[in-house]
This record gives C-alpha cells, structure tokens and sequence, in this order.
C-alpha cells in the first residue's frame, strides 16, 4: 500500500509517499481502507520533530510511524473477535498516538475511537468536523466547563479546531467573539461568531472587553498576556504545550481566581473519544456543525499540502482524498 513517510525530521521536502506493508489486523481490530484524511498543525509539529515534546510520540531521533490520527473510510475486513462493526461499514476515526492514518489501510482497535460516519456526510467533510470536534470539545467543555450565556473568545477563530470552536461554543448557548485575519472575517461571521476581531489591526487584549473563557486554538498567545482579559473565575485556554502552561496550570489551580488549562486530547480514552465522534455526527445532521474545508490534495501531493498548511493561512481543514 502507499503511506507517507519520513525518514528523517525536517522541512516538507522530508514528506515521501512510499510503497509498504499493508497492515493485517488482529483478532480485536479492523482493517480501515482510508478514503479522507486531514493534514493539521500538529503534524507539522510531527513532522519538524519541533517541539521536542512531539518526538516522544514519533521516535526521539528519526520519525519511526506513519503520520495522521484522523480518518474517514470503509472496513476492509474485521478480526474473528470483532462484533461492532462488518466489511463495508463507513466510519470515522481518530488514531490517537498511534497515528498511522495517511496510508491506504490502517488498523484500529474495534474497543478504540472508531464510530460510524453519519450518512449525509461525505468521507472529506466527516474527516473535517472529526479533526474540528475531538479537539475544540474537551477544550470547552471539559477544561472550559462552558456555560450558556458566557462570554467566549476564540483566538485563530478560522483555523481547523477554531472553526469547530466557535460553532460548538454557540451550540452551548454563548457570546462568541473571533479572532482571525482580514480575509477570514466573513467566514467566521458565518459560523456564527456574534463578534469578529482582525488581529491585523486590533490586538484584542487591549479592547478592554474581558471573557469567561480565552480559547487559544492556536497558540499565538499565552495566559500571562490574556490574563487581564479574563473575568474573575475565566478559564485561558491553549492547543500548544509550552514550558509555561504547565507550571500556570499548577499554580492557577491553588490561589488566584483565573484559571490556565490544556487538555492533551491524543491521550484521551477511546471511550471518551467515541462519544464526541458520535456527538459531532450528530450536530452536523443537526446542522449545529457544519465542516469547513480549505483544500484538498492527493496522497501523491501531500508535501505540497505540508508546505501550505505550515503557512499557517488556512482556514478550516485541509483534507488529503484517497
């Protein structure tokens, strides 16, 4: 089978698509034949091996898996021991630290973050809102513990977690505000943002506008710079570790009434991340989440993907068809 590749940490000019082994699943997984995968900020963190915190997941000295942890497509065939899914079935996935997703076949667990794809949705557009979902929801729901009627800042309010955040923040019944470029600002209007900044030309830290939560989707800011515009008892938000957050996280828990969080959502349970997949179909079938998707390329293209992505211009998902 085809999968993409590194043999060595580095720029995209390291992305190869390569002949190897199609998997062969064992007696409790299932063999997925990928139709729609997604190429997202994290493996560009995989991929440079930058932060140095990534290769712990990839291999400390050269890249020794298949990237993507994000699919949509069909069961190939099961193991003996597999009851919840059969040959033909249509679902989404989510690979976790285990990524393997940019290849033509991968194998998950049938007790892993694997659910059927909602059946109006396309492969690229259940992929899209499944990168969007698992990240954004245990961002608010569960760090944030958002409330309706609270006042939300989503900071990269175009990207592909802050697409999913500002329509799951309205679904929860909240003020949303985002933040993005000129050229974004229509889209993030449209996915129900009540209020939109242009980070061009306005810093929103000094508008003197204050929020319950500041979701950081991705990581351009940090708690001591937003720390004054929180209300008393917010919650600051972020997608990106740094050698900061954490010791933030530990104090702002004990004294203070402002709060600093991450939520390492990989690591989560498959239980957990099941529930979510499920949830995300049905919000889209709802029409509360609606996929957002900049481009899409072949396997064959999947440099030419990396190098757009790491412009850090998209808006929504970039999709890789197979």
């Amino acid at each position: 089978m085809k999968a993409i590749v590194y043999q060595k940490y580095g720029s995209p000019d390291v992305v190869r698509v390569e002949e190897v082994p199609e998997p062969t699943p064992k007696d409790n997984e299932v063999l997925i034949r990928v139709r729609a995968t997604t190429v997202s900020t994290a493996e560009m963190a995989g991929r440079k091996g930058d932060p140095f915190i990534a290769r712990l997941f990839t291999g400390l000295r050269r890249p020794k898996k298949i990237p993507g942890s994000e699919l949509a497509g069909d069961v190939e065939s099961t193991g003996k021991e597999v009851q919840r899914f059969t040959e033909g079935d249509q679902i989404v996935a989510a690979t976790g630290a285990d990524l393997g997703a940019h290849a033509e076949y991968v194998c998950v667990a049938e007790d892993g973050a694997l659910a059927r794809k909602p059946a109006d949705a396309t492969y690229e557009e259940a992929v899209a809102v499944c990168e969007a979902g698992l990240t954004a929801l245990p961002f608010l729901r569960d760090k944030g513990r958002i409330q309706s009627g609270q006042s939300v800042l989503i900071n990269g309010a175009s990207g592909a977690v802050g697409t999913g955040a500002v329509q799951l923040a309205k679904h929860f019944g909240a003020e949303v505000t985002g933040v993005c470029s000129t050229k974004h600002l229509d889209l993030v209007r449209s996915l129900g943002a009540d209020e939109v900044i242009d980070y061009t030309t306005q810093d929103f830290t000094g508008t003197g506008e204050t929020y319950d939560i500041i979701f950081d989707a991705v990581g351009k800011s940090s708690f001591s710079r937003c720390r004054g515009s929180l209300k008393k008892h917010g919650v600051y938000l972020t997608t990106v570790p740094s050698l900061a957050i954490f010791p933030q996280m530990l104090w702002t828990s004990k004294i203070g009434s402002r709060r600093a969080a991450i939520a390492l959502t990989g690591l989560r349970p498959p239980r957990e991340k099941v529930k979510d997949l499920v949830l995300c179909g049905e919000l889209m079938g709802t029409g509360d989440i609606r996929p957002v998707i900049d481009r899409s390329y072949r396997l064959e293209q999947a440099a030419e993907a990396h190098r757009y992505v790491e412009t850090g211009h998209k808006q929504g998902s970039v999709v890789i068809t197979l």
